[in-house]
């Protein structure tokens, strides 16, 4: 299977350069982090508040005439498919987003908000079928959230602006899900900076990519398993492309309990001003939580996206108040 290279990686950069922020790494003095000195990529600042920008764009601008003139179709939990409706409205495209109807009311009106189409249907197990009617009916491409080299290449451009930014830096902190986020940081930091080590962070309940690579082979966990977690950006599971770049480049995998989750997110909204989703505060709660499993020194945790439902902030907020 062919991986995605530095040389795409780079390439990507150049492309997606004028469409995404270019978020700076921000130093952090959390008084219950005394590990090792800690650095935020805090990816919720993208103008659709998550990283998802990066590969969308990146997937979009490779489009011929043809393609774009037939639209585009993405399934997803929320931020992809608001990085695709956004993309394809900067490009002059046409969007068709699946999502299921427990997305948070937010992430759903965000997508509608950049004049994509969303069709809700029942269930997360239901979008990718979904999705793929609808390419055959209107004859539309397929953008998927994490299993395209394209994607892959958007997505690790962060890797290449950590190295960029942090030439010495010891450990990067990144979530877990479908894995596309976790194979280009990881592919960009393997080819510039091999003694840095990339570990992945999950939620406990919904760990299958831990268990997968530990075991050498993909694992499959039922749907309503992994729905368990709060971090509802993080219950997809690494495709056969994505687990083959998670195999020969990510160092290892930790998981988080969801009280630290939460926890995490109290702690980046007071201490670092940061609004993060669940999912974007997976490798702070790593990096609170379980610094005795991560490798020391100068550490980056990747704040993918901060797209929360207000009324879970509140309650996080309230509780840990």
């Amino acid at each position: 299977m062919d991986l995605v290279t530095l040389a795409d990686l780079r390439a990507a950069a150049d492309r997606i350069r004028p469409a995404v922020v270019r978020t700076p790494l921000l130093p952090c003095a959390f008084q219950r982090f005394q590990h090792s000195p800690l650095w935020l990529k805090p990816e919720n600042l993208q103008p659709i508040g998550a990283f998802k920008l990066r590969g969308a764009h990146n997937a979009l601008a490779r489009l011929d005439a043809d393609a774009r003139r037939r639209g585009v179709v993405a399934y997803s939990s929320g931020n992809h498919a608001q990085a695709v409706a956004y993309a394809a409205a900067k490009e002059g495209i046409t969007a068709h987003i699946v999502m299921p109807e427990a997305t948070p009311a937010v992430k759903i009106e965000n997508t509608r908000s950049h004049g994509a189409e969303v069709v809700l249907v029942e269930s997360a197990a239901q979008r990718e079928s979904a999705a793929y009617e609808i390419v055959a009916e209107r004859g539309a491409v397929l953008i998927p959230p994490f299993d395209h080299p394209d994607v892959i290449a958007g997505q690790g451009t962060i890797g290449l602006e950590i190295v960029e930014d942090d030439p010495h830096v010891d450990v990067v902190l990144v979530p877990v899900s479908g894995g596309g986020l976790a194979s280009g940081i990881a592919t960009a930091i393997a080819a510039l900076s091999p003694r840095t080590k990339v570990i992945g962070v999950e939620p406990e309940l919904a760990a299958d990519a831990r268990e997968g690579l530990r075991a050498g082979t993909p694992a499959d966990w039922p749907l309503e398993l992994r729905n368990r977690t709060i971090a509802d950006g993080l219950r997809s599971q690494p495709s056969e492309l994505t687990f083959a770049h998670l195999r020969a480049s990510l160092h290892d995998i930790v998981t988080v309990a969801e009280d630290e989750i939460r926890e995490a997110m109290a702690v980046l909204a007071r201490s670092a001003r940061l609004v993060a989703e669940p999912s974007g505060a997976v490798p702070v709660a790593a990096a609170l939580f379980h610094a005795a499993e991560l490798p020391p020194g100068r550490t980056v945790a990747v704040v993918s996206g901060g797209n929360v439902d207000p009324a879970l902030l509140a309650d996080v907020l309230a509780v840990r108040g």
